[in-house]
């Protein structure tokens, strides 16, 4: 089966063995340029009968193109909510919530809770009778704590002790660590009412067993009471 126009190729099927294809001679309406040399006798006399068909070179083909119209997919339903679930979550948290804070409230109000009151008495103990010192110590019980106070209106703990001891006639440094510093160290078991008791940053004075004097701190005033330091250095000067 041959098909020829305008200056195609020639194409042949049943050929028994390779061919070459020659241009139509369109003018003598014959394939004659065709090399027919290692045809054989079938396909030779097939090629000669076989129609040659011409196409205009000028011709136009036209094309009907149909519109295709698209329409996206739907977007999915969203999923229904669980309001039950959601506000048992809420009230979980809720819930979670104000015990932690009622947790942090009872820690803080544990921490920072005010310490228990030290006892104290009004009178010297018996202990420290014939002191000179303790008994002109004793004098001023109830005088209120002032800071930088050296009179009886008010007294800091250096203030006091160098007040007291003045009045015995004996002169003190001002501040409680250089009137540590002023003495001799002695032993717990050696000391002797009148002996001053130091700590850092506080000064008294000891009374006897397990009792001192001084001035505590702001808001309280001038009273005997337990010793409370659990390193006392003991002072005689």
């Amino acid at each position: 089966m041959v098909a020829a126009s305008g200056g195609l190729l020639v194409s042949m099927l049943g050929v028994a063995g390779p061919a070459n294809a020659a241009p139509v001679d369109q003018d003598s309406g014959k394939l004659n340029a065709v090399d027919t040399s290692n045809l054989t006798a079938e396909a030779r006399q097939a090629l000669e009968a076989a129609p040659a068909v011409t196409v205009d070179k000028d011709l136009k083909w036209d094309l009907e193109t149909a519109k295709v119209q698209v329409t996206a997919a739907p977007e999915p339903e969203p999923e229904p909510v669980r309001v039950e679930a959601a506000a048992s979550r809420t009230e979980e948290r809720t819930e979670s919530t104000s015990t932690a804070a009622a947790t942090t409230t009872s820690t803080t109000t544990t921490e920072t809770a005010a310490p228990a009151e030290e006892s104290t008495a009004s009178e010297a103990p018996a202990s420290s009778a014939g002191s000179s010192i303790i008994s002109i110590a004793g004098r001023y019980v109830g005088t209120p704590y002032v800071y930088g106070g050296t009179t009886p209106s008010g007294f800091d703990c250096s203030g006091f002790t160098s007040y007291v001891y003045a009045q015995a006639g004996i002169t003190l440094p001002r501040t409680s660590g250089a009137q540590a510093a002023a003495g001799t160290t002695v032993s717990r078991a050696n000391a002797q009412p009148g002996d001053l008791i130091y700590s850092p940053g506080h000064i008294a004075i000891y009374a006897g067993g397990n009792t001192m004097i001084d001035a505590p701190r702001p808001g309280k005033t001038v009273q005997f009471r337990q010793i409370w330091m659990s390193n006392p250095q003991f002072i005689r000067i």
